[in-house]
């Protein structure tokens, strides 16, 4: 029974599995005379591209729970368009690109200023007089005292690089080398002073460039004696204990494709004129440079420069505070653009030449970071020399203060040629000012109370010079 079983399902079983492979030839479609058998497969033949060979990939339909969830997604939206979010001007939403609104002022300024400048040109006319303007710095044509003032300040630069020169081959002692820097620093303040003083032709506009010009250098010269001094001094260390100087780790060490300077390889004339001409008062033996220079930066810059001085007379004749208007521009023209402009044309790499100062909360913030070159200076030459040698905090701040006040009155005073100290009583009067804020004011009142000083303290102190200068030179024409 089984062997017959097995007997008489065997052709059974053979039919179904040929009748079977029938229908799968059958179900091949051929394409192009090519027949499944010549594929060498038993499944469904893939059709190919005509005279290619390359099979075309039918797309896959997507899944049904994709399509479901679009379809939510689809109904989530109709019934739903709003989530819990803070405006954009709002200070908690944290957005701070306001870059279109900057550049909204910006064309509204031009705009404005356009239309101003064709009507009063159309109903004024040219009302500049070039021989006035050239009169601001020359009272005689064949007088240029302050530009020979400029031109003289190049022996101090050179009588400082020659003194350092000699201080590192030994030919000058270090009493000696310092008595003949304090000789050329004192010079550099009292020679253009006496000159301003006592040259006629000297005008009050030149005089003020010039004594501004030597006070820079002074504050340079006296950095690059310091610096030269300490690298000394570590050079002596180095001898001592056989070590390397701490000025510079490696000799001649090579980062990207600049050199690292060593003592005494700075002292060189291009190293000091690159010094005089850098946006900085602290010397380094090196500097951090930026790559290149790129000429669209340099271009904007020299474009705001242009811009911003004729805004500047423009504002100081029309606004009703030309003083505080006239300081913002200045402040944006000299330590942005300028500053920026003189960084980019020498590769120079430290461009922080302010902070936020317009947020100061006190008054000793303020200073510490609207004039970022000066101070540097102050910080690293002034104020923590005379900390190491055991003053207090409190008399050391103290002296920077008088240290910036009698520079503010000489370079008011002598330019005018008078002596009335308001700018020095105006600095001076920054200490109880200042204690006052930080003791009493926070927050959004001691930043309101450092723009009430700023924008009322300079103008009383310029009215105060604008009417003794008036009265002693304009007063006696008058009567």
């Amino acid at each position: 029974m089984l062997g017959d079983g097995n007997a008489t399902s065997g052709p059974l079983a053979r039919r179904r599995r040929a009748t079977l492979a029938a229908e799968r030839r059958a179900s091949v479609q051929p394409v192009n005379g090519a027949s499944a058998a010549a594929c060498g497969s038993p499944v469904t033949a893939q059709p190919s591209v005509p005279g290619g060979g390359k099979k075309l990939e039918r797309p896959s339909a997507p899944p049904p729970w994709a399509e479901r969830k679009k379809r939510r997604a689809e109904a989530g939206d109709r019934l739903s368009c709003h989530k819990a979010q803070e405006s954009l001007l709002s200070s908690a939403s944290g957005y701070r690109n306001y870059r279109g609104i900057l550049n909204w002022c910006v064309v509204m300024l031009v705009l404005s200023n356009a239309r101003l400048f064709l009507e009063n040109l159309l109903r004024y006319g040219i009302l500049v007089d070039p021989i006035q303007v050239i009169s601001l710095f020359l009272n005689d044509p064949y007088s240029w005292p302050a530009a020979c003032l400029l031109i003289a300040s190049n022996v101090f630069v050179l009588v400082a690089l020659y003194t350092e020169r000699q201080l590192s081959k030994g030919s000058f002692s270090e009493c000696f080398g310092l008595v003949v820097h304090v000789i050329n620093l004192a010079t550099m303040l009292t020679f253009p002073a006496a000159v301003v003083l006592l040259v006629p032709s000297m005008t009050p506009v030149g005089g003020a460039v010039a004594l501004g010009t030597y006070t820079i250098l002074f504050l340079k010269l006296y950095s690059y004696k310091d610096v030269n001094l300490w690298c000394r001094e570590l050079s002596t260390i180095k001898v001592k204990k056989l070590v390397r100087s701490l000025s510079c780790p490696l000799p001649q060490l090579s980062q990207g494709d600049e050199h690292k300077v060593c003592y005494p390889g700075n002292l060189t004339i291009r190293d000091m004129y690159y010094f005089v001409s850098a946006p900085t008062l602290c010397y380094e033996l090196n500097f951090p440079r930026s790559p290149s220079v790129r000429m669209s930066f340099l271009l904007r810059r020299l474009f705001e420069m242009d811009m911003d001085l004729s805004r500047m007379t423009e504002r100081l004749l029309r606004l009703a505070v030309p003083n505080h208007l006239l300081w913002l521009m200045f402040f944006y023209w000299f330590f942005h653009s300028s500053m920026n402009f003189t960084a980019e044309l020498l590769c120079f790499g430290d461009r922080q030449f302010y902070r936020d100062w317009w947020n100061s909360e006190s008054v000793t913030y303020f200073w510490q970071n609207w004039n970022i070159p000066v101070h540097k200076w102050c910080l690293r030459h002034f104020y923590k020399p005379l900390l190491r040698r055991g003053f207090g905090k409190m008399a050391s701040q103290s002296a920077v203060f008088l240290l910036s006040a009698f520079f503010h009155e000489y370079l008011v005073s002598v330019p005018l040629r008078m002596f009335r100290l308001w700018a020095f009583t105006g600095m001076m009067a920054q200490l109880p000012l200042a204690w006052f804020v930080g003791r009493f004011l926070r927050g959004n009142y001691g930043n309101a109370a450092v723009w009430m000083s700023i924008i009322i303290g300079q103008p009383v102190a310029v009215l105060m010079y604008v009417h003794d200068y008036y009265v002693i030179n304009y007063r006696q024409e008058t009567d």
